[in-house]
């Protein structure tokens, strides 16, 4: 192994390294500027705590819980640091109160949330994408998320800079969903190789027409709690906002083949590929809905949406789409090319 260390350098490759998907998400976030983590340690997650945690100029705190965990974040974010947090399913559980305050108060911040199988406990090292309708629907009240998921360990490291971009453009939580085959897994990157940009912190317009964080509807610093119209220009204002910021990440993948179309996302796309009579179309911004799937499938006489879990993201399609989606469930945290086969016949 050292002698092909000594060799890449000269074919081009300056500093490629074998990484884990979760090492890499931290590596994302130090250099989208994060400058606060907090935390409680979740498999499969842990390895972004335990990454981050040796860093000596990142402001880290390990929590009691993941309520404490999405608080703190909120506050340093408010304070002027970007900031992130990362768990599992039980946690992104706890954490939805501190989301809606995220979205009420216009701060941006990001969540992992690396998924494991079933509710509770469940099956908690072995891979799933069971909360993708949780995450596309999260929090209390009306809101509007925005959700990335990337499939391999180098998109690991560039779509977490860019929910990081994302999250200070459009002043709200972004939320980056993985599996535990990702999280887990190891890829050769060169990180520095990559080009990203990045956003930085426009302090003056944090919390933009609110001026305060509690979580309650004012104008101006006036707190409007019994006015309905109040609540509709505040919610009109967020959602255009949304919707005009997520423009800017329109990131999808799509191979045309033959008449059906696959939906696939994380690392279930990865399987998919290999199914060569198939168009294939991998949403990497996954909600909202991307307006080139809508174009797309309208080329399409079937649409079949591959997914680790009770067929969760075909539901939001169905509705988005407005036409029938056949679903292949692949449930249990076991993943092959034979399951999928299996699904379509």
């Amino acid at each position: 192994m050292q002698d092909l260390w000594k060799i890449l350098p000269r074919m081009g490759v300056r500093s490629m390294k074998l990484l884990m998907g979760n090492e890499a998400v931290a590596l994302g976030a130090l250099k989208a500027g994060m400058g606060f983590y907090s935390g409680y340690p979740i498999t499969p997650a842990s390895e972004i705590m335990h990454f981050l945690a040796k860093v000596k100029d990142l402001s880290f705190v390990h929590c009691e819980d993941e309520i404490a965990a999405i608080n703190m974040i909120i506050g340093a974010s408010l304070a002027g640091r970007k900031t992130m947090t990362a768990t599992s399913g039980p946690g992104f559980s706890l954490m939805q109160e501190g989301l809606g305050l995220g979205y009420m108060a216009e701060i941006p911040f990001v969540i992992v949330n690396t998924m494991r199988v079933g509710p509770s406990t469940g099956m908690p090292t072995l891979p799933s994408q069971g909360d993708v309708s949780f995450a596309c629907h999260n929090s209390h009240g009306d809101t509007y998320p925005i959700i990335f998921y990337p499939n391999s360990v180098e998109e690991c490291y560039k779509i977490t800079i860019e929910a990081f971009n994302c999250a200070e453009e459009a002043k709200q939580p972004v939320i980056l969903l993985m599996d535990a085959i990702l999280s887990h897994m190891y890829e050769p990157v060169d990180v520095e190789s990559i080009n990203v940009d990045i956003k930085n912190r426009d302090k003056k317009k944090l919390g933009e027409g609110l001026g305060h964080t509690t979580g309650l509807i004012s104008e101006n610093g006036d707190p409007k709690t019994k006015d309905p119209e109040a609540y509709k220009r505040w919610l009109k204002r967020v959602k255009e906002k949304r919707d005009n910021i997520v423009k800017n990440y329109n990131q999808y993948e799509y191979t045309k083949a033959g008449d059906k179309l696959i939906i696939a996302y994380g690392v279930t796309s990865r399987v998919v590929s290999d199914l060569k009579d198939y168009s294939i179309f991998r949403p990497i911004r996954l909600f909202p809905v991307l307006d080139e799937l809508k174009e797309i499938a309208k080329e399409h006489s079937e649409i079949i949406v591959v997914e680790m879990n009770d067929g969760q993201y075909a539901d939001i399609l169905e509705k988005e789409l407005k036409r029938e989606i056949k679903r292949v469930p692949i449930l249990g945290g076991d993943i092959t090319l034979e399951d999928v086969r299996k699904g379509l016949d």
